[in-house]
């Protein structure tokens, strides 16, 4: 993976740490431009024109030519990413295809994508972030199709310490305070920022020495903008009074990042130890100090949901699980997650059962059993107490509810309609999503309630099961 390193000095530095980004495998060969294939390393940069992608675009493609003379063969792409807001969009792209044109023809082989954003924000989401998810996700793509391995990014110092300030005036946690990564590997592309440790008086050096021409966007001075506003009003002032902020606000940036990785580690470490098939242990909430359980299940959702959990979400469940049994906090769009029999669990937003006469099955062994006509999986465990004959789940069937249904909930109690039994024990309709299951004629396991207690084992080998609705193998 290619190491971005800081920049030292001004200008020389900027190119040297492009040197270092964009640096290709040795290649015993010696190629010329016309050389230069599909095969050969690549190298992409974000460009959109403006004054420090311009200078990480010529640095780049400046330490490929020399590479190319040393027998070292790299490809430089520049990404173009065309977002349809400002009047000048149009030309912005045409200035961006022509200097990459004119550059090539001074020796310095760029090759130019561009994408266009379709769409528009949706409610409530700002035309920023619109515009950030968009761009990002246009440069992924245009990277991964010229068979980049790097995609470089122009951002320099004073971005993070702008980022650090705005996240910080948010109220945002470690995460957001960690700002931008120097480096990062997503689905085998590294996005990387080798002039992150850099001020911006090295780029505005680099450019004044080679004489760059790059766009000025016009936006930049509108204060609707929460970032703009700072830069062009709270800036000024604040390094006026502490000349020292910006590296400062960037160092502590970097303590973020720090603590931020070492948090993920231990939150890692705390999911694997606490999880059961996919589950979290609910003991693991009181048994840890309260910022290392926030930590945990912080960790546990990012995984299970594939990004990070509301941190309003986070500190519901820390509250109100510490005194409950069961419980269920929605998920807007995802789902529910579900307190239930200690363990803590994200179920889909929508498992449908969909039985149309019965299905046998045999649940007489420990492990896993897929059910995929029915979208979910059997969890069978052995167990001391508690649980049923193997030969009651030998010849299993699941079956849809047909009413009349009548359940046991304790050995001394009387069989109730299954509805109420449901009341009775406060499982929702959510909560009651999944096949029944039967031995012979009677009632062995519902959803929500567990086994019917006329049919628990007083000794020998015993089994329980859960189900997992949306679950696979």
């Amino acid at each position: 993976m290619p190491c971005a390193k800081s920049a030292t000095s001004s200008p020389r530095s900027c190119w040297s740490a492009a040197t270092s980004a964009c640096r290709p495998m040795a290649d015993s060969a010696t190629p010329r431009t016309a050389d230069l294939s599909a095969a050969t390393p690549c190298v992409a940069v974000a460009y959109s024109g403006g004054r420090d992608s311009t200078a990480l675009l010529h640095a780049t493609a400046s330490a490929a030519a020399l590479a190319l003379r040393y027998g070292q063969g790299v490809r430089t792409v520049a990404l173009h990413v065309h977002h349809g807001l400002s009047a000048q969009a149009d030309a912005w792209q045409a200035h961006c295809e022509q200097q990459c044109r004119d550059w090539a023809s001074l020796g310095l082989p760029i090759e130019f994508q561009h994408r266009r954003l379709l769409g528009a924000p949706a409610p409530g989401q700002s035309v920023e972030a619109w515009a950030r998810a968009g761009r990002y996700a246009a440069l992924d793509e245009m990277a991964r199709a010229c068979g980049a391995s790097i995609l470089l990014l122009a951002h320099h110092r004073r971005d993070q310490a702008e980022t650090f300030l705005l996240q910080a005036l948010r109220g945002a946690g470690v995460a957001g305070l960690a700002g931008m990564p120097r480096q990062q590997l997503r689905a085998g592309l590294t996005w990387a920022r080798p002039w992150l440790d850099a001020p911006r008086e090295h780029i505005d050096a680099y450019v004044s020495a080679h004489g760059l021409r790059h766009i000025e966007d016009e936006s930049n001075g509108d204060a609707r903008y929460a970032r703009n506003r700072l830069r062009l009003r709270l800036w000024p002032s604040l390094v006026a009074e502490f000349p020292q902020a910006e590296r400062s606000l960037a160092q502590a940036s970097a303590w973020s990042q720090q603590a931020l990785a070492l948090a993920d580690e231990i939150g890692a470490e705390d999911v694997q130890r606490w999880s059961i098939d996919g589950g979290l242990q609910h003991e693991a909430l009181s048994a840890l100090s309260p910022a290392r359980a926030s930590n945990l299940l912080r960790a546990w959702l990012t995984k299970v949901l594939g990004h990070a959990a509301p941190a309003t979400l986070v500190q519901r469940v820390l509250r109100e699980a510490s005194t409950a049994d069961v419980a269920q906090w929605p998920l807007p769009g995802e789902g529910t997650l579900r307190l239930y029999r200690g363990l803590l669990r994200v179920e889909p937003a929508s498992c449908p059962v969909s039985l149309s006469q019965p299905l046998a099955i045999d649940l007489s062994t420990p492990g896993r059993h897929v059910c995929a006509a029915v979208g979910g999986v059997w969890l069978v465990r052995s167990v001391d107490q508690g649980g049923v004959s193997p030969e009651l789940l030998r010849q299993a069937q699941m079956r849809p509810r047909t009413g009349g249904e009548q359940f046991q909930a304790h050995a001394r109690g009387l069989p109730r309609s299954l509805k109420k039994a449901w009341q009775s024990a406060g499982v929702d309709v959510l909560g009651r999503q999944g096949p029944l299951l039967f031995s012979a004629a009677d009632l062995l396991w519902a959803p929500g309630l567990g086994f019917d207690a006329r049919r628990l084992a007083v000794e020998g080998p015993q089994l329980t099961l859960d189900w997992l609705p949306g679950a696979s193998a």
